[in-house]
């Protein structure tokens, strides 16, 4: 008899008593919010990734925009030393000058040209600072020019022509800022 008695012990502790027992409604409750909580971690790990993406895709735009910025910049050296060849001979010299000069002459300009030309198919463009207002994010004032007939904050001379790559400076236009004329407009570029 004692077997059974164990046996009837163990169905009822097995059975038990049942308040002992989780409440399903906390469980159904609790498994709500935990799966709120996972739903909200990966909205947001989504969206973590999606902005990953774009400031990726951006990168790559900057960097196949700006990625040639350090060389361009070592090539202005050589435009200007073109321009700068071209402009020492004269335009009488050029006119009195034998055909041999005057076809070096025209090679260096349409050197020059061709030059230029591919640097624009890299994105870098000639500022033209010439009767703007002074910006200087993209000037660099070396002196003014009194001349009352311009506006006041003008560039009235250009001394070293400045170059931009997209919408970043690359080297600003050294100038000559006007003073003494009347105040610039803030319409003006």
């Amino acid at each position: 008899m004692n077997d059974e008695t164990n046996h009837a012990a163990h169905q009822d502790a097995g059975q038990g008593d049942t308040s002992g027992a989780p409440d399903p409604f906390a469980v159904l409750e609790a498994l709500n919010a935990e799966n709120a909580s996972l739903k909200d971690r990966a909205l947001r790990q989504l969206a973590e990734m999606e902005n990953l993406r774009r400031r990726t895709e951006r990168e790559i735009a900057d960097a196949k925009l700006y990625g040639v910025t350090n060389f361009a910049r070592d090539m202005l050296t050589f435009a200007d030393n073109l321009r700068r060849a071209i402009a020492s001979v004269p335009a009488p010299a050029r006119e009195a000058a034998d055909p041999a000069l005057k076809a070096f002459v025209e090679g260096m300009e349409l050197t020059e040209r061709d030059f230029l030309s591919r640097l624009v198919r890299y994105g870098v463009k000639k500022i033209e600072a010439q009767g703007q207002k002074f910006d200087p994010n993209m000037h660099e004032a070396l002196f003014e020019v009194p001349d009352p007939g311009v506006p006041n904050g003008t560039v009235a001379q250009v001394v070293e022509d400045g170059y931009a790559i997209g919408e970043r400076c690359l080297r600003p236009a050294t100038v000559g800022v006007a003073r003494g004329g009347p105040k610039a407009e803030n319409g003006g570029a």
